[in-house]
């Protein structure tokens, strides 16, 4: 063999060596790729949770304005642990038995129900708001890639659901439909009628509206609604008659710079809770034979919140029908709680709890509960005192704003001597003492609710 011939051969040896080595790396590559690909729960916080969720204000750190309210971070690294097996916040879901995710059942993970915007999957109930509050809504392919992952028993790793689905940009968002104004003799409704609500911007209003009922009527049933991207709906009475808002004005919580209107904060010192939901849709009906008395010529204080957290603007709208029943069919008339800690001495630079103790001279059966309190307030606490259950905490909100409103499913049976108790956690920040007052600078501790005597 001479020389160029060897050469020849040593040359194709090595291009075939080359060669197969190529092909080795590219197997190599592929099959790391395959063990490597992206899994269902990654794409869920890649695609849903991190742009949609985890947000500054909503679910991004416990360091939120909402967090003492939800106790839900959903960030990067944290999110999977906090959902899945995970009891909820949410009274109701958790009354029904529900996790946050729950695997092998969407239909039991308050997570899907959260991010379906229609109610027509879990027969109509509601859980609170709708997610995200204020932004877009998920797409039809988003929400499904979410239960199929959840169905599929939600895996931290490997590839559950069909990741082309969360191409699609499908949104089913029903237009609104208010609630159909009762029949004659049936009821009465009140709304605030639509308004709008500026890109990344928060709208709280109220509106006192009348009634129009010309003589005692009572209220055995109320539905509430609104329109997708509320907070919450509120009716209020007042307290004094003689200091009513006028009729029909728009009266806004917040400045377009969105600094406290102070003429608004003080009219809301003056309300008693009547009826609301943060629903989106509600339908609450009172125990056989008890209903609420409403004295002629009502009007009451429209208190509405809604969120826009997209760059267009959006649309706010809210209804409230009042059903009544005749006289004779009454057999309990429905009172509302107003109980209120004006003892509040709160100092300054100053983290303090009060505790205020209401006993009750004659049996009753509570039905709701909610809170009122100044910005001062950071956790409002109520708990059973006397009886066998003393001691027991039964309702706790820790937005001062927007309180949860809880309705029981079987009342709270109080006997004569036991009573309920406010514990509310107050931090004021400010240079000076603080106490009770009607001011947006001073301070409130009120057990509001629904409650009647047999």
């Amino acid at each position: 063999m001479n020389f160029l011939t060897y050469s020849r051969l040593a040359l194709t040896v090595g291009l075939s060596a080359l060669f197969l080595h190529m092909v080795s790396c590219s197997k190599d590559t592929t099959e790391s790729l395959t063990t490597t690909e992206t899994s269902s729960f990654d794409l869920i916080q890649q695609k849903i949770l991190t742009p949609s969720c985890a947000t500054s204000g909503c679910h991004l750190s416990d360091k939120d304005a909402t967090y003492f309210q939800h106790g839900l971070v959903l960030a990067e690294g944290v999110a999977y642990q906090n959902l899945v097996g995970v009891d909820p916040k949410n009274s109701s879901a958790k009354a029904d038995g529900f996790k946050r995710v729950k695997a092998y059942a969407s239909l039991e993970s308050l997570l899907y129900h959260k991010i379906t915007t229609t109610a027509g999957h879990h027969s109509g109930k509601q859980y609170g708001n709708p997610m995200p509050l204020g932004g877009v809504a998920l797409s039809d392919g988003q929400v499904e890639f979410v239960r199929r992952w959840i169905d599929a028993g939600a895996p931290k790793t490997g590839t559950i659901a069909d990741a082309t689905l969360l191409n699609d940009k499908t949104v089913s968002e029903a237009a609104y439909e208010p609630l159909t104004v009762p029949a004659a003799g049936t009821g009465f409704q009140m709304a605030v009628p639509s308004f709008d609500i500026q890109p990344n911007f928060e709208r709280e209003l109220f509106t006192r509206k009348m009634l129009g009922n010309t003589q005692d009527v009572y209220v055995n049933r109320y539905e509430t609604k609104m329109r997708s991207g509320s907070h919450h709906f509120v009716a209020y009475d007042f307290r004094n008659k003689a200091l009513l808002p006028n009729l029909n004005d728009i009266r806004d919580l917040r400045n377009p710079d969105n600094s406290l209107n102070i003429l608004t904060a003080l009219t809301m010192s003056n309300h008693v809770y009547l009826a609301g939901s943060q629903a989106q849709y509600q339908d609450y009906v009172f125990p056989e034979g008890a209903a609420l008395l409403i004295p002629a010529g009502a009007s009451f204080d429209l208190n509405s919140h809604f969120v826009n957290k997209t760059t267009g603007v959006r649309k706010g709208e809210a209804q409230i029908n009042l059903y009544t029943v005749d006289k004779a069919k009454v057999k309990n008339i429905v009172q509302t709680l107003d109980l209120s800690n004006t003892n509040l001495t709160l100092p300054a630079n100053t983290r303090v709890t009060l505790t205020k103790t209401f006993t009750f001279s004659k049996p009753r059966k509570v039905l709701t509960l909610t809170s009122h309190m100044h910005k001062l307030g950071e956790k409002f606490v109520i708990k059973i005192v006397g009886g066998a259950r003393n001691g027991e905490i039964v309702y706790t909100s820790t937005d001062w704003e927007n309180p949860e409103i809880i309705t029981f499913k079987t009342p709270i049976d109080l006997q004569k001597g036991e009573g309920l108790m406010s514990e509310i956690t107050y931090n004021n920040t400010t240079s000076k003492a603080v106490s009770f007052g009607l001011t947006s600078e001073d301070e409130m501790g009120i057990i509001f609710g629904y409650y009647y005597e047999e």
